[in-house]
């Protein structure tokens, strides 16, 4: 619980501080980046590739953590 606490008022104020701390122009630029990039697609960019991934890592994590500390504890 307190991990979600923590995730919930930090990242936001890490990311309020990052782009307080940015210089106006490397703002401007990836704002302006990020517009010529949503125009001509519609939509924000998206990695299904990216997604599978990290799919993966959390079921062979899962899967680590089964056979190697939960199922040897529920058989003892």
């Amino acid at each position: 619980m307190l991990g979600y606490l923590d995730a919930v008022l930090l990242l936001p104020g890490l990311i309020w501080l990052v782009i307080r701390l940015m210089p106006a122009p490397v703002l401007q630029q990836c704002r302006a980046q990020a517009d010529l990039w949503i125009k001509p697609k519609g939509s924000k960019p998206t990695s299904r590739i990216g997604a599978v991934l990290i799919v993966a890592v959390w079921i062979g994590a899962s899967l680590a953590l089964w056979h190697g500390w939960i199922r040897p504890w529920l058989a003892a």
